[in-house]
């Protein structure tokens, strides 16, 4: 058995460790099997060698996270638990400033340290290529970023496209016209863009062609100048599909293309432009590839075990019972 006591600073950092009803502490006891108490200004663990290692360290990484930002949610004590039980460099000291969008009070910030470095490629290149699982802000910080761009007047206008690739299901039957068939397409960008605008902007904004959202074939014989133009499910476009998005770019515009590689719906034996990119032009000069991993998921906590448990592969057969 081992312990040890992390000095607290005040009853108020106290109270933001342990959580409403000791909700934070209770879930580190229960992922570490370790015994955690607070008496005389210091957070008392107890416990197995490695585990109390192990919640010390999340503890002064939550602490760390707590201090910059004044709060803690439960999506943060399970992504800094993750990250250190998957010994990776966890998430609790991003450095990117906050983002200010249109939404009244809403500032929008880096939740990881792979994100803090996304957001910092975005602000330093005029183009990023992004790549990551599921749940990891990719789009949505891009879209943050472009939104923040708008509003300091730093560009005149957004453009959010997207491939119309289909995820092994069939949207040519449905009713409507072209738009109402593309629609289901672009909805991820607008969620993220009703995040940070108000819907009657949007449409204003939309009406006085400020803001595009639009499938990837309507980028094609055109040149976006002071534009922050935005490419989700990069994965899923071909490699002269991607030369011809990157190519759109003008003068003062920023593009940012982002996918999961691992989620490619390309017909067998294309490969992915996103992929391509990546290996293409790594290395030259305004160009960044930024990677978000498994430590960076802030959706649900079961997004990450999810995405763990397919990246290990296929689940071996149960032996018949007969």
């Amino acid at each position: 058995m081992s312990e040890t006591d992390i000095s607290v600073v005040s009853s108020k950092e106290l109270v933001t460790l342990f959580g409403t009803c000791d909700q934070h502490v209770r879930r580190i006891r229960e992922a570490l099997s370790v015994s955690i108490s607070a008496r005389d200004g210091q957070i008392h663990i107890q416990g197995e060698e490695q585990a109390v290692a192990s919640a010390t360290q999340v503890l002064e990484e939550l602490r760390a996270y707590s201090q910059q930002h004044g709060t803690l949610a439960a999506e943060d004590i399970n992504r800094v638990l993750a990250g250190v039980q998957n010994g990776e460099v966890t998430a609790a000291r991003p450095t990117a400033k906050p983002l200010t969008v249109f939404t009244a009070g809403r500032q929008i910030r880096a939740r990881s340290q792979g994100q803090a470095r996304y957001l910092d490629a975005i602000a330093q290149h005029d183009m990023v290529l992004c790549y990551g699982p599921a749940g990891t802000g990719k789009t949505y910080l891009a879209v943050a970023a472009a939104v923040a761009a708008l509003r300091a007047e730093r560009v005149r206008k957004l453009v959010l496209v997207r491939p119309a690739v289909e995820a092994g299901e069939s949207l040519g039957f449905l009713p409507g016209d072209l738009q109402a068939k593309i629609n289901p397409y672009l909805r991820p960008l607008m969620d993220a863009l009703h995040e940070m605008m108000d819907h009657e902007q949007i449409a204003r904004y939309r009406e006085q062609d400020l803001i595009e959202v639009i499938p990837l074939a309507y980028m094609r014989g055109r040149t976006l100048n002071e534009a922050f133009i935005i490419l989700d499910e990069a994965q899923n476009t071909s490699v002269s599909q991607m030369k011809m998005f990157l190519t759109r770019m003008g003068h003062g515009s920023k593009i940012v293309a982002s996918g999961d590689t691992t989620q490619i719906d390309l017909p067998e034996h294309h490969k992915s432009g996103l992929v391509d990119a990546l290996d293409r032009l790594q290395g030259i000069e305004g160009v960044a590839c930024a990677r978000l991993g498994r430590g960076d998921i802030v959706r649900h906590p079961l997004v990450q075990k999810i995405v763990d448990a397919y990246e290990h592969g296929p689940p071996k057969r149960q032996p018949s019972t007969s």
